[in-house]
């Protein structure tokens, strides 16, 4: 089984620590897949294979070569010899989500899953890069732009975590989407598509990495009777 190392928090995110604690040479010590966002909150980045590649809020994906670069929130693995070939058909987000939960049992585990394909629809939304004093994610959220694409081959890739985890990370899934060419890119909001292939893998461990040299937020104060309210918003 492999393990799932996740840097900084989504409640923090929500308090509105939004600068990047953590460099990117750093984060992919820990693993070569994944997906995060950069220092203010700048885009959704995508981590394949060991490449890594940010969708900023003009659309555009770049592909990220500066090992100084940082990240406020990731989640990365290296891919282990468990998994498990699934085969979808995507007649939409919630319907892959809740197929995938409910086969593989996963209400009570983390996991991962990436599959590709050709999709007749993708809604993505890209975080715009924020300034100091950062606002809270859930007023980012409000002013993020969406992208559209139709009949775009690509990937899915994506981790699931359990509702009691729901304020450490998203609870359910996160999914971002890449085209193949890689010019299309984003935290996915809705998708269509037919057959999809790919692998899923169930992790036994959780290594949750805290900034804890960052004053702001060891000094965060987070209001819980509005933080999972606000998380929904703010990530679907």
């Amino acid at each position: 089984m492999t393990t799932l190392y996740e840097h900084g928090t989504l409640a923090a995110l929500m308090a509105g620590n939004l600068a990047g604690t953590l460099s990117l040479k750093e984060l992919l010590t820990h693993g070569s897949t994944g997906l995060g966002t950069f220092d203010g909150v700048d885009g959704e980045v995508v981590i394949l294979d060991g490449e890594v590649y940010q969708a900023d809020a003009t659309g555009r994906v770049n592909h990220v070569t500066d090992p100084n670069v940082m990240l406020p929130f990731a989640s990365v693995h290296f891919p282990g010899n468990d998994q498990q070939a699934v085969t979808v058909t995507a007649t939409s987000k919630a319907a892959l989500q809740t197929a995938l939960t409910t086969k593989y049992q996963l209400a009570n585990v983390f996991a991962y899953v990436r599959v590709s394909g050709e999709f007749d629809h993708v809604k993505v939304r890209i975080a715009p890069k924020q300034t100091q004093p950062y606002p809270s994610l859930l007023e980012v959220a409000k002013h993020q732009p969406v992208f559209e694409q139709t009949h775009v081959s690509g990937t899915l890739l994506g981790y699931y975590a359990p509702d009691i985890f729901g304020t450490v990370t998203a609870a359910g899934w996160h999914l971002h989407f890449i085209s193949d060419d890689r010019q299309f890119a984003g935290h996915v909001l809705e998708f269509t598509g037919g057959e999809l292939t790919g692998e899923l893998e169930i992790f036994d461990s959780l290594e949750q990495h805290l900034p804890i040299h960052d004053q702001a937020f060891r000094q965060g104060k987070v209001d819980l009777d509005s933080l999972k309210a606000g998380i929904y918003a703010a990530e679907g």
